[in-house]
């Protein structure tokens, strides 16, 4: 009776030990982190859930280092290691550096006005911030109706104002919102309730016009419409206007990513997010996996309830390899693509759990990791890559820089931690193809349902048979030909013997 009772008792002590775990000691890879739901979609337009590709490493607040919180803080822009915060709300801009060495922040200095004239000019309500690879800093100081130039100390040097141009309506006021410069050194200025495209500036401070001014969209019936309605009837209806950018950011090779305000449309004819060259045409690639024309957020949404509509792009940040991350500020998640537009991975979410945001405004990234700022909450959030997403990332940059065989070696430990994974398969699909393994190629493409490379590859591939076996082609339609001579004359000789004997 003594030994059940001891061993009930040890029983129980093991069952509350393992059930006192935190979740994050069970089934997760040291230093991963807390586990967030990562998901994909699969063939059938299925909600997939994977392995974390990130994990949340650290959690940033300007109580951190003792200059009070983040206030509706509005902007973030990362270069190198520096990080600079427009806290909108307290009408600074924060400078921390991270230290890669002992993996700490370092408070370096907040600027809450510049000195124009021998006169401080206090910033009001900045939303944007950017630095220049010459040094030069320039701030959307929105409530001032100005963009700022600044040298590397934030030093005064220009700033940009509303123009004087015809295009510009007088009665509208200039707002500034987001900005970048370009190798060019052309400033393209964001403002709000602009839908003519983004403002072109040089750098003193001259309006040089529009770029990428988005296509308008007409309804056939609401135009029918418009044509027969009365006078009042048609001030009362909405305008054909294109939609305003609401977003911009730039790559390595000095493009112009935006995002737009919104998106109505069905999915296949989406657009909200556009790579735009030095003339303004949009020149993303748009070759998603499953027929899908666009990167554009959830396939799904509801149209009632708190968080109805499709996904609302309202940050992009790109990496060298052309792979790319948009931020749904409607759902606080962040979207993952490679080069041609495939979905890789969503994570995120909104909410108060660690990983989830009540409102994530911006998105900027240093190396690899990500950081997304909330601006109801005034923090930053910082997501590592784990190993999983590790060997996605890596596999990608292999294949981009020409190293096929490398990228399915990664591909594969990929499938061994995911074997699911549709983007693997045609990962090692490209590898093939590259490679000229044609036949390999179709299998893999095959396997997962993509019809377009299957085709591709299978056009290659019969190409290829073609040229291997030529010679033995045409030897045989030669012996084809002899055979069928021979066999003509040898039937004639048997029918004129056949006739001399009768």
């Amino acid at each position: 009776m003594k030994l059940k009772l001891r061993l009930t008792l040890v029983f129980i002590l093991i069952f509350m030990y393992l059930f006192a775990l935190p979740a994050s000691a069970i089934g997760t890879k040291t230093g991963a982190g807390p586990t967030n739901y990562t998901y994909n979609f699969s063939f059938w337009g299925e909600e997939v859930a994977m392995p974390d590709a990130y994990y949340v490493s650290a959690s940033i607040t300007g109580h951190d280092f003792g200059i009070g919180n983040f206030n509706s803080p509005h902007g973030l822009y990362i270069r190198d290691n520096r990080i600079y915060i427009c806290d909108t709300g307290n009408n600074r801009i924060v400078l921390i550096e991270y230290n890669d060495t002992n993996g700490t922040y370092e408070f370096i200095k907040e600027v809450g006005s510049v000195i124009i004239n021998g006169e401080p000019s206090p910033l009001n309500a900045p939303h944007d911030i950017f630095e220049h690879r010459t040094g030069e800093i320039f701030i959307a100081d929105t409530e001032n109706n100005r963009v700022l130039r600044l040298d590397s100390d934030f030093n005064y040097i220009n700033s940009i104002l509303k123009p004087n141009d015809a295009s510009f309506e007088d009665n509208l006021d200039f707002f500034p919102s987001k900005l970048v410069v370009d190798h060019s050194n052309r400033i393209f200025v964001q403002a709000r309730h602009v839908n003519k495209g983004l403002m072109e500036y040089s750098l003193d401070g001259v309006f040089t016009g529009y770029m990428g001014a988005s296509p308008v969209q007409v309804n056939i019936f609401d135009y029918f419409w418009k044509m027969i309605a009365t006078e009042r009837q048609r001030e009362q209806m909405t305008l054909f206007v294109p939609t305003e950018y609401n977003n911009v950011a730039l790559d390595h090779e000095g493009f112009v990513y935006a995002t737009l305000s919104t998106f109505t449309g069905p999915p296949e004819n989406a657009d909200p997010i556009r790579r735009l060259n030095a003339v303004g045409t949009d020149i993303l690639i748009r070759n998603g996996l499953f027929g899908f024309a666009a990167p554009f957020g959830d396939w799904y949404w509801s149209s009632s309830g708190a968080f109805s509509g499709p996904s609302r792009f309202a940050d992009v940040v790109v990496f060298e390899n052309d792979g790319y991350v948009c931020l749904d500020r409607r759902r606080g998640r962040l979207f993952s693509y490679d080069f041609q537009g495939n979905l890789l991975y969503v994570f995120g979410g909104v909410g108060n759990a660690e990983g989830r945001f009540l409102d994530a405004v911006a998105l900027d990234r240093m190396g690899t990791s990500l950081f997304v700022l909330d601006n109801r909450t005034g923090a930053i959030t910082r997501f590592d890559l784990t190993a999983y997403g590790q060997y996605i990332n890596d596999a990608m940059n292999y294949y981009f820089i020409g190293l096929y065989n490398e990228s399915a070696v990664l591909w594969d430990e990929v499938l061994r931690l995911n074997g699911n994974y549709d983007l693997a398969f045609i990962g090692k699909g490209r590898a093939a193809l590259r490679n000229e393994n044609y036949r390999e190629a179709m299998s893999f493409y095959e396997a997962k349902y993509d019809q377009e490379n299957y085709g591709k590859a299978f056009s290659l591939y019969r190409k290829q048979w073609i040229e291997e076996h030529i010679a033995a082609i045409i030897i045989g339609l030669v012996s084809l030909y002899v055979f069928t001579k021979i066999l003509g004359i040898i039937l004639k000789i048997r029918k004129r013997r056949k006739g001399k004997t009768s």
